[in-house]
């Protein structure tokens, strides 16, 4: 057999990866091609026979190029997503490379130890308890589903139910309890759990859309059985934090579980100028954050604690005759995440914090909210646009107001106008029940200039 020719594809990669990194900040944030155009590109027949892997590379790199948004750019401001720090991406390359099953500690020894590492800096950071465990995941969406997994089994434990030989058929009824303006993931985790997310008892929030403690009381005054209280860390539209550490001390009154879900609120805790705003936060029983939105680390790259390690371990961990389980005080990944085999996604998140330092963290989530600071001053200047949140992170809410009075109809247009243009892309949501512009900042690149320029581009189209 042939020698493989590693470094023609791999330089050829290499070279197509900067230049793109080197033109982030000058390119557009639109994908330039039409669906028609890509499919005409990267579609055809599956070849019959072999191709050079360089130009297989090099051909993808032009066809793809097109269509490819600029996410990873300073002036996307579009959902709450973060670039990748240079080492961070040289890790996640480096963890493709060595190629881990970061399953289990035999198949990737320095996989598993990264993690463990890594994830005791992170419960440093975050001011968790000692000793919670960790599971690396793919991000929020399975964070959540993880942490309320285990949630489940513990309750239902308590319960003398046993989820994982009977599972919910015939079980104990769990309440769980979350605020009106939880996110998504917490429902559809509901849903592939089995439990469904019509169980969700909403309970009120205020106008920034945290959970008010005195509804979470009353829901629980009479309570009895299994309880999860679902509290959320940095609401998707206007960066609310809920009261977790009210909220935590009247669910544990009534033993229930509490679980934070802080895709990318709970860095907050990073901060010391921020960690009053997540007070109490460690009080909580499982928790769920996101790698790739505030540390700025590739996708794939969520994260699961848990104050109730022997827990986690049982909600999760499987046992096999042929897996090779450790049984010598090393650490089986397995054991803490509904994945079995999975890539080392740990690599990325030593690095980034490694490189960073507790210093470093802690001026990205500072600077992140000055510049969302930053925007909400300067498009509140203007005529005819609003800022309709209290922006205490990273979360920026604007609507422009028609002339004609139709102000929904003139914020979705002024949207529409700057996501077309390119210069930068913020997306849309409703707010209590009103059009808005969502401004998200949590790129590290993410400068004064990369705001000002985003405010000249929205404004231009605001007065039109």
């Amino acid at each position: 057999m042939n020698e493989p020719d590693w470094k023609g594809p791999l330089g050829e990669a290499f070279d197509h990866a900067v230049a793109y990194l080197q033109e982030l900040p000058g390119r557009p944030i639109t994908a330039s091609a039409t669906l028609a155009e890509l499919r005409s590109a990267l579609g055809g027949p599956l070849p019959e026979q072999p191709l050079d892997p360089r130009d297989v590379v090099a051909d993808l790199a032009k066809s793809a190029d097109p269509g490819v948004v600029a996410s990873g750019s300073g002036r996307f401001f579009g959902f709450v997503v973060g670039g990748a720090t240079p080492a961070a991406l040289a890790a996640d390359w480096l963890a493709s490379t060595w190629d881990q099953n970061a399953g289990l500690y035999v198949l990737g020894p320095a996989a598993s130890v990264v993690e463990e590492v890594a994830g005791e800096w992170l419960t440093e950071l975050f001011g968790l308890p000692a000793g919670v465990s960790v599971g690396f995941v793919t991000g929020a969406q399975m964070a959540n589903f993880t942490g309320l997994a285990i949630a489940l089994y513990e309750v239902l434990r308590r319960a003398g139910w046993d989820l994982n030989a009977d599972g919910l058929w015939g079980a104990p009824r769990v309440r769980i309890l979350a605020g009106e303006a939880r996110h998504g993931t917490i429902d559809r985790a509901l849903r592939f759990l089995g439990a469904g997310s019509a169980t969700v008892e909403e309970i009120a929030a205020d106008e920034e859309g945290r959970m008010l403690p005195a509804a979470l009381a009353a829901a629980l005054e009479h309570a009895s059985g299994p309880v999860i209280v679902c509290a959320q860390v940095g609401n998707v539209n206007s960066g609310a934090i809920d009261p977790v550490e009210e909220i935590c001390q009247i669910a544990h009154r009534h033993d229930a579980w509490v679980h934070v879900d802080g895709a990318f609120g709970l860095w907050a805790a990073a901060s010391p100028k921020l960690r009053p705003l997540v007070a109490g936060v460690e009080l909580a029983d499982s928790w769920a954050t996101d790698a790739h939105k505030w540390l700025n680390v590739p996708y794939d790259s969520g994260l699961v604690f848990c104050a109730h390690p022997e827990a986690h371990r049982a909600a999760m961990g499987v046992r096999a005759s042929y897996l090779m389980h450790a049984d010598g005080g090393e650490r089986d990944s397995v054991d803490y995440t509904p994945e079995h085999s999975r890539r080392a996604r740990g690599f990325a998140v030593y690095a980034a914090l490694r490189a960073l330092g507790r210093s470093g963290v802690a001026e990205l989530i500072e600077h992140s909210c000055v510049l969302a600071g930053r925007f909400a001053e300067q498009l509140s200047a203007a005529e005819h646009v609003e800022v309709l949140n209290e922006v205490a992170l990273n979360q920026v809410l604007v609507r422009f107001l028609a002339a004609d009075g139709d102000h929904d109809a003139h914020t979705r247009r002024v949207i529409e106008r700057v996501q077309h243009d390119g210069t930068c892309w913020m997306s849309g949501t409703t707010w209590q029940g009103r059009a808005a512009m969502r401004i998200s900042v949590s790129n590290w690149s993410t400068d004064e200039a990369d705001v000002d320029r985003a405010v000249a581009a929205i404004l231009h189209y605001a007065g039109q």
